[in-house]
């Protein structure tokens, strides 16, 4: 079961997943995936690799290359299981693959293993996946302006993102914060996002840690009147995230989403109706104004 969901998310995704596999990023991620299987199948230069298998054929696996390749796909189903959007399964495939062909490579030839090694330190640190450019109703703040927009109007709820460009969890979960948005954004129910990797007072302020180890990105929290109501994932006494999926259902029943977004089409109803009810000023035959204030 943990392999056939990651395949048929990816299948039905399969037309989306075209378009962002084909960027230069993945197209080189994939590629450093597959470096070890390439070596080892070429002709020209599996012939000179050294192997252990009984009939002596260096252009195929031997049985501890199996072994070590069987026990990493099984941490991939297993850290699959948590995935939630088809970017994170293909990236922690993607991550395994590189882990697995840098032991293989270090087992085959030190030279080898140090080059890959060298290469994925390289990579790491010039290329960056591409971040989420689709259809959203999201503000993104500043330190300046959070405060401020979330006590401009009190009967407005606000929803927002902490996160941060660096995180792969924040990069996963952005389209699905789009989707949210789209969903239920409304006058009395706006979403937001702010970058407390670049504002750390922000970060300090409201109390979400950028540490990798604390687990805390992305945050999520729901704000009425300015005020936090509630966050997600909560964060225990050692500040370390408390365990939870950030996928769309969870997000929905544990911010009770459907209930505020009725709530907020009910309020925009009241202001419709309060605009119709204004002042309404005409002009008299003699050149005076005359005046009608509904009480």
């Amino acid at each position: 079961m943990a392999l056939l969901t990651p395949l048929f998310a990816f299948l039905y995704h399969l037309p989306q997943v075209y378009k962002w596999l084909l960027k230069p990023y993945y197209v080189a991620s994939l590629f450093m995936s597959v470096a070890f299987l390439l070596v080892r199948k070429t002709p020209g230069i599996c012939e000179h690799l050294s192997t252990q298998r009984e009939d002596g054929n260096p252009c195929d696996f031997d049985w501890r290359e199996v072994e070590i390749l069987m026990f990493l796909s099984a941490i991939v189903m297993m850290k699959n299981r948590r995935a939630i959007t088809v970017e994170q399964h293909v990236g922690n495939i993607i991550l395994f693959c590189k882990v697995a062909n840098v032991i293989l490579f270090f087992r085959l030839d030190i030279r080898m293993g140090l080059l890959y090694l060298t290469l994925c330190i390289v990579f790491l640190m010039t290329c960056k996946p591409p971040l989420y450019m689709g259809p959203e109703y999201i503000k993104y703040f500043s330190d300046k302006t959070i405060d401020e927009e979330l006590e401009r109007d009190s009967r407005v709820t606000w929803i927002v993102e902490f996160f941060a460009n660096w995180s792969p969890e924040c990069q996963s979960f952005a389209s699905v914060y789009a989707d949210l948005s789209l969903k239920y954004n409304c006058a009395g129910l706006k979403f937001g996002k702010v970058d407390i990797g670049r504002y750390g007072e922000v970060s300090k302020k409201y109390k979400v840690s950028t540490s990798p180890l604390s687990k805390q990105l992305p945050s999520l929290v729901l704000f009425q009147g300015g005020k936090e109501v509630t966050r997600r994932p909560q964060v225990d006494k050692k500040g370390r995230a408390v365990s939870w999926s950030f996928t769309e259902e969870n997000i929905i029943r544990e911010f009770n989403l459907n209930e505020l977004y009725q709530k907020s089409k009910k309020l925009n109803k009241t202001k419709g109706e309060k605009s119709e009810k204004g002042v309404v000023v005409n002009s008299l035959p003699t050149g005076g104004i005359l005046i009608f204030i509904p009480f």
